[in-house]
């Protein structure tokens, strides 16, 4: 299997940034491959002479783990689950979370594997995983998961010193390796004020029981909409799951139920896939570790504040699928006094879409890239603004080095004009050397406290140079002189400014004035 442009790009970022730390993440949305990623990762250092093990936890994920290392890149991995033992000879072995974290786990030498790749890494912060990485304590480690969120508000910056790479769920839509998303929002209001929080999210026996009064109205509301298409609806519970499944039935709708206890599991979704129903409802079996590419409707009636589940549930319909133009969607009023409550348009923009979705005709899906691009664009206008009244400030200070501020703003890098540490290395303060290069770049160290943004600016200076791009030193020599979006200009176009303007006693001609508006 051939690397897509991105997943290349995803590998080599990962082996970039294990030169520096020893613990990173890689994100990647469902239905991006994120299988086939490792798979080459895999491969790569099994090449080099590097032992690997990779970790899931559920037997679909290990299988699925294995059947891709073979079919991407040919390795043959071994088993340690349960009744199978790996063999300690292989270059790579796959494994169960639950079997290694027993008493197999110091059958095997602490140093016997050189990296860790951990499958949907979200769930890192369990202590059976603890327990795994601290045996092996000397292995690099890399955690893959579509969302680096967790629903209990613990950061997995505990365990990750770093992303190495993240693709975003909204540029794979826009670059064309994900269907768009249409969110229907249904005028059915289901009230959840009585249901109680557990865990950081909504109580699934509680909501399973909220939901009994409004089964009859959602089942007419999916006999309509989900019709001619290939529906998954994931519930709170198995007996609310049985229920729906009872009451579409009863409108005419093929439609089959899945849980955990189903003993013709296997056959079910083979038929599903093969088109023997058009519905299939599951009490939250199917987030993780099963693909059907040609879903098209998903139906969340599991309300959630985690947006890493909420994503898990709605990539289950995002795989590409001939004949598949677009993902709907089913968006239910829920009724609810509490915040955080997940919306169609939390899984493409920091601000949910609901209040651009409202003014749209309910009869009609709303596109969520399209909404998340109208609210970028913005934001992105009222924030260029606020920032070019700051710039607009700073070019008149009277210093021979550049802040950092004024420089990010500069060279239109709103992610850098707005840096947070996120990871532990990050909060650490900036470092003798650090703040030696940033002088030296004409950077102003005294305005970078931290490891983690010297680092960010350090990376971005790099590929600037790379790029043949105006330096600091030019950039705030020219802005001095009114020159504008000057940090976009080249080196060498910077370059001939500087000596016109020092052949010209440092006054601007209007000739130079035209030449520095060109774009």
């Amino acid at each position: 299997m051939e690397l897509r442009a991105y997943q290349l790009e995803a590998l080599r970022a990962v082996l970039r940034e294990w030169r520096t730390v020893k613990r990173t993440l890689l994100v990647l949305p469902t239905g991006t491959g994120k299988t086939i990623v490792f798979s080459h990762l895999a491969k790569r250092l099994t090449d080099a002479g590097k032992r690997v093990m990779i970790l899931a936890h559920r037997e679909e994920l290990i299988d699925q783990a294995i059947d891709k290392l073979y079919r991407a890149t040919g390795i043959f991995a071994s088993k340690e689950m349960a009744k199978y033992q790996a063999n300690r000879g292989a270059g790579v072995v796959v494994g169960s979370v639950q079997t290694l974290a027993g008493a197999r786990l110091e059958s095997w030498p602490a140093d016997h594997f050189d990296v860790l790749i951990i499958d949907e890494a979200h769930h890192t912060l369990a202590d059976t995983y603890i327990a795994i990485i601290e045996r092996f304590s000397t292995a690099r480690l890399l955690g893959v998961t579509a969302t680096p969120d967790r629903g209990d508000k613990k950061g997995l910056q505990k365990v990750y010193d770093s992303i190495a790479y993240q693709y975003r769920l909204g540029k794979a839509i826009k670059e064309g390796h994900l269907a768009p998303v249409k969110a229907l929002t249904l005028p059915l209001e289901i009230d959840l004020s009585s249901v109680r929080t557990q865990a950081g999210d909504f109580s699934a026996s509680d909501t399973g029981h909220a939901l009994e009064p409004y089964l009859d109205s959602i089942a007419d509301a999916m006999a309509l909409q989900c019709f001619g298409r290939k529906t998954v609806a994931f519930l709170p519970l198995i007996v609310t799951s049985k229920a729906l499944t009872a009451k579409l039935q009863a409108r005419g709708v093929r439609a089959a139920e899945i849980n955990g206890t189903s003993k013709d599991r296997r056959e079910i979704l083979q038929d599903f896939s093969a088109g023997k129903y058009h519905v299939l409802c599951n009490s939250m079996l199917l987030t993780e570790g099963w693909d059907e590419p040609s879903v098209d409707c998903i139906v969340c009636l599991r309300p959630t504040k985690i947006r890493a589940l909420y994503a898990q549930i709605v990539g289950r319909g995002m795989r590409l699928h001939p004949g598949k133009s677009h993902l709907l969607l089913l968006d239910f009023l829920w009724h609810t006094a509490r915040h955080q409550l997940c919306r169609p348009g939390s899984l493409v923009a920091e601000n949910d879409l609901a209040d651009r979705m409202a003014n749209r005709d309910p009869g009609e899906g709303y596109d969520l890239l399209e909404g998340a691009e109208e609210a970028e664009r913005d934001a992105t206008a009222e924030r260029e603004q606020s920032l070019a009244r700051k710039l607009d400030e700073m070019r008149h200070r009277k210093k021979k080095l550049v802040d950092p501020l004024q420089f990010s703003i500069s060279i239109c890098d709103t992610d850098l004009a707005d840096y947070v540490p996120a990871f532990g290395w990050e909060h650490d303060p900036a470092t003798e050397a650090q703040r030696t290069a940033l002088e030296r770049a004409g950077i102003d160290h005294a305005a970078v406290e931290t490891k983690g943004h010297a680092a960010a600016i350090m990376d971005t200076l790099s590929r600037r140079r790379e790029d043949g791009l105006a330096t600091p030193k030019q950039v705030r020599l020219l802005e001095q002189r009114g020159f504008e979006r000057v940090g976009l200009w080249t080196f060498d176009r910077a370059t001939s400014m500087i000596s016109q303007l020092a052949r010209n006693n440092w006054r601007v001609s209007p000739i130079m004035r035209q030449l520095g508006a060109m774009q």
